[in-house]
């Protein structure tokens, strides 16, 4: 028999509605999956047992607060827990313990959820390699930032989980350990309570097991007046974006999102090639010198302070951000700043795009995987999705990734869950 981490958000919030379950007895399970496979994969930063049962409990005899009542959630330990102590990924903060929750993370509880405990990230949101060990395969990467909240839902471990995106922090390792990833427009989700790297670029993410979930749980999570599809919603066009950096994802992956636009036509949906704009590639560059000015920064108390408890490579990405010339971080300003109105041209008559989230399949433990076909998106405030679409040479997930306009999370939301529904019939 199946245990009951197994089941959807959806379905388990439904069942707990129901009566049919208890959130003691979901939450249980949950736990029982992570002390089979902690050991291995190294998801989880903090858990603490009798703190998520206490929580389950109290649903349980308690009237239901929201939409996600009963249902565990892993929160990336990027983001402040009241309750919960909270690392950042670094030694310099260990046994931290914020005295409030991020604001996100109290909309979760206003909603229900039982939060599970904290998921490893990797140093401050970097790239340095965490711990984390990809479920599909142990020697290979997660992906990075949001290592422990992409591999805790891949191995069932827990429904949910949130992660931050500043350059590919949820697209990439979504698409390494095959689960949905979903990085809405910037500024749809309060940043508020989560470690700054980049005041234009971080964005609140999260790893579900489906677009419905993920539907579900940004639901949560919105702003006031912004309205979430979580049904499949036939979009008229959409359109393929190979990209100037096409030649760089692997021949398996170009060959597997061929296969998803032939179904796509197939399905009286057409499918057409959209061409970069102007100066599309130079963005990579206008992401980086963004970031680095904005984490020299944001991250000058650490910089200062505990030097010598950073690792290398993020101290040189500070240094150069610090060394970065007024001239050159204004000129990045304004250029992301006109290429968010300028993305309009790439879009024209399409509901969304579709182009690589990832290279291809996972990497090796050495590395976290490249955001390359991720940061500019970032930059451009735009909301994407990671879709599973099938396996590689290795028998490892490979993904696409679905981008909107801006603010046009639900288009993107209910294109997405048709994509799956189609893809789902033809396998």
């Amino acid at each position: 028999m199946n245990g009951l981490n197994e089941l959807s958000a959806h379905e388990a919030a439904r069942r707990i509605r129901a009566e049919e379950i208890t959130s003691e007895a979901l939450v249980r399970d949950c736990l029982n999956r992570i002390s089979e496979n902690e050991h291995d994969i190294h998801a989880w930063q903090h858990v603490d047992t009798a703190h998520a049962l206490h929580q389950a409990r109290t649903c349980d005899t308690s009237p239901a607060k929201g939409l996600l009542h009963g249902v565990p959630i892993g929160i990336k330990d990027l983001i402040d827990t009241g309750d919960m102590p909270t690392c950042y990924g670094s030694n310099i903060y260990a046994g931290y313990q914020p005295k409030r929750d991020a604001e996100c993370v109290k909309r979760l509880r206003d909603s229900g959820a039982v939060i599970l405990g904290k998921t490893v990230t990797t140093e401050f949101a970097t790239f340095k390699p965490s711990l984390t060990r990809n479920p599909h395969d142990l020697n290979r990467t997660p992906g990075g930032s949001s290592s422990g909240s992409a591999a805790a839902v891949s191995d069932q471990m827990v429904p949910l989980a949130l992660g931050t995106q500043t350059a590919g922090s949820v697209i990439r390792p979504a698409a390494f350990c095959g689960v949905v990833g979903f990085k809405p427009t910037f500024g749809y989700c309060s940043t508020i309570g989560v470690k700054t790297l980049s005041n234009e670029l971080d964005t609140l993410g999260m790893f579900a097991r489906d677009t419905r979930d993920a539907a579900l749980l940004a639901t949560c999570l919105r702003r006031t007046g912004i309205v979430l599809r979580d049904v499949p919603c036939k979009p008229s066009r959409i359109g393929l974006f190979r990209g100037p950096n096409w030649d760089q994802a692997d021949a398996p992956l170009q060959t597997e999102i061929e296969k998803v636009c032939e179904i796509i036509g197939r399905s009286n949906v057409s499918v057409v090639i959209k061409e970069s704009t102007d100066g599309f590639s130079d963005l990579l560059d206008v992401q980086h010198t963004i970031m680095c000015a904005d984490m020299a920064e944001s991250l000058a108390p650490e910089f200062g302070n505990h030097y010598s408890g950073l690792s290398e490579a993020l101290q040189q990405l500070i240094e150069y951000g610090l060394g970065l010339d007024d001239g050159k971080i204004e000129a990045a300003r304004e250029c992301a700043r006109l290429a968010r109105i300028e993305i309009e041209k790439l879009f024209g008559d399409c509901s969304f795009l579709i182009t690589p989230s990832a290279p291809g399949e996972a990497p090796g433990m050495e590395t976290t995987g490249t955001p390359l076909f991720n940061k500019i998106w970032t930059l451009l405030h735009l909301p994407c999705l990671n879709l599973p679409i099938g396996r590689g040479p290795g028998s490892l997930p490979l993904s696409i990734q679905l981008v909107a306009r801006a603010n046009e999370d639900a288009t993107l939301l209910g294109g997405a869950a048709w994509v799956e529904k189609i893809l789902a019939e033809k396998s």
